[in-house]
């Protein structure tokens, strides 16, 4: 199997910032190697794939617990303090028994549905704050870095469904607990790069050590940080989610020492049926706070920049909108499905930028891939920002067309393996249809409100890799009254 050697390796990912070009390294590997190669980090080995078909045979093969790749640092320090895994970190029956009980309120639709009222005071926060930031500046309409605001916007709703409270993350004056959440957040979201490439760059590490490249004792303290530095950012992200979890704890409490009857969201069903363990509640409402804040607002951002570049776009969205819903009347879940072409704009956002260029697997059994056997236990790379960019699965692929992504007819269906960013089948992103909410109903009401243009400031974004594919710079844009 043809694929790049390990010096080949360190000198791209360590000499030429390869780990921040993952997604363009995808690219240029498929064209050299073709779109099955292997790849050395030392003795790490991995089997790349950049293929369509051969990804959904990888993904239909799987059993009822697949197994990720890169997460064994917070699995280790999870343990080592003695706290539950949650769905990020967790593996097998583990994962399998949290997945299950998770999955009965936020995986289907009609469960979600239930936010969209919490959602849009979120969004109406949010059109707040554009009003205010863009009245800053000069031109009284341009808002700089609107990652930072939709980081914002992702974090509150989000917040508003796992744990049913607001944290003020839209005020004008944000409360310090608050703050410091978002500083915790920021901080593991910047060591989540370091976390997911732990085990390679632990393999260099000792590489280089063998080699009497560096000394031992260096290397030493190089894996020592390189272990630590995302634990103590998980660590800070840990207690503000337990101090919510703690206090939704209480206020059933005291409904029930009253007498009352408890209702309530995800966070009141999970305290009150007792499947999960109060340490696994805490888990996974810190990594599913994780797991959304972010994606959700890359993908925001990106959008609303695609949108800005292209007018003509958003404008045939304004009019399926003013159309099919009226230009005032703010959304809810079952009002999407009559308008096709913003869901689309979100499809075609997601493959042009999906949040994970990539994702890791490990094979459970022997596989035949591309004419290769694959053993049992091999880490696999399913390359799917190359996928999306082949022009065997899109046609005029470097373009942004939403169409590509409309039904001709009921019976037509829009399926292709070229680009899942939610994944497919048991380990599918179980935040999905949360996410999809608070796009939808972000994008419908911020196209209601405004025109989005291009500003003086607006400048050409490339995407980044940094564990998730990230704005490489800032996004500024003009939110222009809509008339």
């Amino acid at each position: 199997m043809p694929g790049p050697n390990t010096l080949y390796n360190l000198y791209e990912f360590f000499w030429k910032d390869g780990f921040g070009r993952i997604h363009e390294i995808q690219q240029k590997h498929t064209q050299e190697y073709g779109k099955i190669f292997k790849s050395h980090f030392g003795p790490q080995f991995v089997v790349s794939i950049a293929d369509r078909d051969m990804v959904a045979q990888v993904l239909r093969a799987e059993g009822r617990a697949p197994q990720r790749a890169n997460m064994e640092s917070w699995q280790e320090y999870r343990d080592l303090r003695g706290r539950a895994t949650g769905l990020i970190s967790a593996e097998g029956e583990q994962w399998l028994k949290m997945r299950s009980v998770l999955r009965q309120k936020i995986l289907k639709p009609k469960d979600v549905a239930v936010y969209s009222e919490g959602v849009n005071e979120v969004i109406a926060d949010l059109i707040k704050r554009i009003h205010t930031l863009r009245s800053q500046e000069e031109d009284g309409e341009t808002v700089t870095n609107v990652n930072n605001l939709f980081f914002k916007y992702s974090m509150e709703g989000v917040a508003t469904i796992l744990y049913e409270c607001r944290l003020g993350c839209l005020e004008n004056n944000i409360p310090q607990q608050t703050v410091e959440y978002i500083e915790a957040l920021e901080l593991m979201f910047s060591m989540f790069k370091t976390t997911m490439y732990a085990e390679y760059l632990s393999c260099v590490f000792d590489l280089l050590a063998a080699a009497s490249i560096l000394q031992q004792p260096l290397c030493a303290e190089l894996q020592h940080a390189l272990q630590s530095s995302p634990l103590l950012a998980e660590s800070s992200g840990d207690k503000p989610g337990q101090i919510h979890v703690d206090n939704k704890l209480k206020a059933i409490q005291s409904q029930l020492d009253q007498g009352e009857g408890v209702h309530g969201g995800l966070l009141t069903h999970l305290l009150v049926s007792k499947e999960l363990t109060l340490e696994e509640i805490y888990a996974n409402m810190t990594e599913m706070l994780l797991a959304g804040v972010d994606t959700t607002s890359f993908t925001l951002s990106w959008a609303i920049y695609l949108l800005a570049k292209h007018p003509e776009v958003q404008q045939r969205v304004y009019e399926e909108i003013a159309n099919k819903l009226g230009k005032d009347q703010v959304p809810v879940a079952h009002d999407v499905p009559k308008l096709p072409l913003i869901r689309a704009v979100l499809k075609e956002t997601l493959r042009l930028y999906p949040v994970l260029p990539g994702n890791g697997r490990v094979t459970q059994k022997d596989l035949i891939i591309g004419g290769y056997l694959i053993p049992k236990g091999t880490q696999l790379a399913l390359c799917h920002y190359a996928t999306s960019y082949s022009e065997e699965n899109f046609s005029v692929a470097n373009e942004f067309r939403p169409e590509r992504w409309l039904r001709k007819d009921n019976l037509d269906r829009v399926d292709n393996f070229g680009s899942i960013p939610f994944g497919y089948g048991i380990r599918s992103c179980i935040g999905k249809r949360i996410a999809e909410l608070e796009i939808h109903l972000a994008l419908i009401q911020l196209i209601q409100n405004f025109e989005i243009k291009v500003s003086p400031k607006t400048e050409p974004v490339l995407a980044k890799t940094h564990g998730l594919l990230t704005p490489g710079n800032s996004i500024n844009v003009r939110f222009s009254d809509r008339k």
